[in-house]
């Protein structure tokens, strides 16, 4: 058998349907087959908290032999997990198709879903990934104004702590003032479909919960793109969210039920040669790889996959099919830009840094790239149980991003951003300002 793969990994279907997948004896017997190829290799100790905890587990046996570990204490390595992919696409020799066929995100999400499934996960988890629940209350005049600025105080974040178990230092997300589905015309003014060898020449804009309840000037700065690249576009007419929190709990009957929602709108998008560009990576990434592996015979899903872009991976191609603008006006000076973890499993190469680098061309771009995991991982990095953890994954890329000294911080994700703009502010280097991809792209552009 050959010590490590020789071709690049592949996905299997996540069997969740079966009910053997809900089989904890058998769960944990796959866990521990896992965690002793796992314990074995080690290559993946620099990444997540969940692998120094296994190691740590494995090591205080008698015999430092994952045999020796109590089959309870596998949870603890469980939690830390918060599916980055990372160990499958970056580091693992043992992924499909090796023999050993070794998968470890998702044995943790099947893990996930046995803990959720048998009521394990607080109600105080279940809320913060209900993003379309505490998302309704942006864009309502004084309510938000009282939220945001009650949620800034520290009895606010200290009874925030008790009930939903959100860390008082942690950065939390303001409200909108007007979400980013409101107060905009759903279609742009370009009527003139221009394909491309690579492109389809209409865009249809999922805007994500992120965008539309907490950031819609990230919104609003895609479509400022699209316009100026006189390229169609539409706003979904109708969605909710992607399904990614729930995912990260393991509660995979919410998932199908957002999938439910979502692909029947989607699917009609992509049917009609649309592409659907989402500005968030994990909702993407949702589209583009997890809800086409839990739903492998789903037609008009597998057709959403197949038309799904991150908004830099369609202006490349846009560009490379001679159909992108390239007057670029203003200056960017120091960039110092964060690949997130949902953009780099996404398969699509360095699409971002590629067009920092066709605008610095043009006008000044000193480009600073640090490709590592933030630590910030959705919901996992303002918990109180592992915001500490997350700071500390974090501390390298906090480091780097400062090392450029940048006038802009930039990463694709925006929740990475803050996360890694709170910690240069700790560390006593702050960030002199944070700007997503798009909206640097659009002040290169020099669009008002």
């Amino acid at each position: 058998m050959r010590e490590g793969n020789l071709q690049a990994p592949t996905r299997h279907p996540v069997d969740w349907k079966n009910p053997d997948f809900y089989d904890e004896g058998k769960a944990f017997a796959e866990m521990e087959r896992v965690f002793d190829i796992c314990h074995g290799c080690r290559r993946c100790v620099s990444l997540c908290q969940s692998f120094p905890t296994l190691f740590d587990l494995v090591d205080a046996t008698a015999d430092g032999e994952v045999h020796g570990v109590k089959k309870e204490a596998y949870w603890s390595v469980v939690d830390q997990c918060y599916l980055c992919d990372l160990c499958y696409m970056t580091k693992c020799p043992y992924t499909p198709p090796h023999p050993w066929n070794l998968d470890f995100p998702h044995l943790m999400l099947r893990a996930k879903a046995i803990k959720f499934r048998d009521g394990l996960v607080p109600a105080g988890e279940k809320f913060l990934a209900s993003t379309d629940v505490h998302g309704k209350f942006a864009g309502i005049p004084v309510v938000v104004q009282a939220v945001n600025a009650v949620n800034g105080t520290k009895a606010m974040r200290g009874a925030l702590k008790s009930a939903l178990g959100v860390d008082a230092k942690a950065w939390m997300p303001s409200l909108a003032k007007q979400r980013f589905r409101w107060g905009r015309t759903m279609s742009g003014e370009a009527t003139v479909v221009t394909n491309g060898e690579r492109t389809p020449g209409k865009v249809a804009i999922f805007s994500t919960c992120y965008i539309n309840y907490n950031e819609p000037g990230i919104g609003a700065d895609l479509i400022a793109v699209l316009e100026h690249n006189a390229i169609p576009y539409e706003i979904v007419d109708k969605e909710q969210c992607c399904g990614m929190p729930k995912l990260e709990l393991g509660d995979l009957e919410s998932v199908e039920r957002a999938k439910e929602a979502n692909i029947p709108v989607l699917a009609r998008y992509a049917k009609q040669g649309w592409a659907i560009v989402s500005a968030i990576p994990s909702c993407t990434l949702m589209f583009k790889q997890e809800l086409p592996l839990l739903f492998p015979d789903d037609a008009d899903t597998q057709a959403v996959k197949e038309a799904m872009f991150d908004p830099f991976e369609y202006l490349v191609a846009r560009h490379k099919d001679g159909l992108l603008k390239t007057d670029f006006k203003t200056a960017l000076g120091s960039v110092s830009y964060h690949i997130p973890c949902h953009g780099r499993v996404q398969n699509i190469g360095r699409k971002t840094e590629e067009m920092f680098k066709l605008v610095g061309q043009t006008v000044e771009v000193k480009l600073n790239t640090v490709e590592r995991c933030s630590g910030h991982a959705g919901t996992y990095g303002v918990k109180a149980a592992y915001h500490a953890n997350a700071m500390k994954i974090g501390k390298p890329v906090f480091k780097a991003m400062a090392s450029a000294q940048p006038d802009y911080i930039s990463s694709d994700c925006a929740l990475a951003g803050h996360h890694i703009a709170q910690g240069m502010e700790e560390a006593g280097t702050p960030a002199k300002a944070l700007q997503h991809p798009l909206s640097l792209l659009r002040i290169a552009y020099g669009l008002e």
